[in-house]
């Protein structure tokens, strides 16, 4: 449902690598994270996990392998990470890069994969319709009747209010849509450099 496809050096650790998938995926790594390989764990020291300074060479991973990667562990969300094939650097290209992905990144502490799937589904909800029915009655007064004295009655203007911010929550609550583009413009800024020192 959610997948990034990402290039990265051999002599990326484990830790840089945390940094990457977060600007990847969208995440802001404000949780702790371990990546589960061989029935070992690496990852933030809080969890007394094994350091995530090892680089990916020394790992000796062959094409195919997979491991996992948990963030945000109180619910937590599991990446399956693949190494889907090893190529050489190429000179004319900045790494990490993005080169390809699919469906938006679930907010930040939505309660997890069952909260995001909830929060995907209220803007169908019949909550969710009635607050569109509301903006659209209390909206069309006011501008095609021309009724601005709608909005200086209070319980009107609470009713409008309400209905935007539930509006905006469930807006909030689709997820960060995937682009390409902006992944990779991150990337060349250094911001997963930033990101894996975040949260350690």
């Amino acid at each position: 449902m959610v997948w990034r496809r990402v290039l990265v050096p051999s002599i990326c650790t484990l830790h840089e690598l945390h940094g990457v998938i977060q600007v990847a995926m969208g995440w802001e790594s404000i949780h702790l994270y371990q990546f589960c390989l061989r029935a070992a764990r690496y990852g933030s020291w809080e969890l007394s996990a094994s350091s995530p300074e090892m680089a990916l060479a020394a790992l000796r991973l062959r094409k195919g392998a997979r491991f996992t990667y948990e963030y945000d562990l109180n619910i937590p969300w599991r990446h399956e990470v693949r190494i889907e094939n090893q190529f050489g650097l190429e000179a004319s290209k900045t790494y990490p890069v993005c080169t390809g992905g699919g469906g938006a990144c679930p907010p930040e502490d939505c309660d997890g994969p069952a909260g995001f799937m909830a929060g995907r589904n209220g803007v169908l909800s019949l909550d969710g319709l009635e607050d569109l029915d509301t903006m659209t009655e209390i909206i069309g007064q006011v501008v095609l009747e021309r009724r601005t004295d709608l909005l200086d009655d209070e319980n009107t203007r609470w009713r409008l209010e309400k209905a935007v911010e539930r509006s905006k929550a469930r807006e909030h609550a689709q997820g960060r849509p995937f682009s390409r583009r902006t992944v990779n413009a991150q990337f060349r800024k250094g911001e997963h450099l930033d990101l894996m020192h975040q949260q350690c």
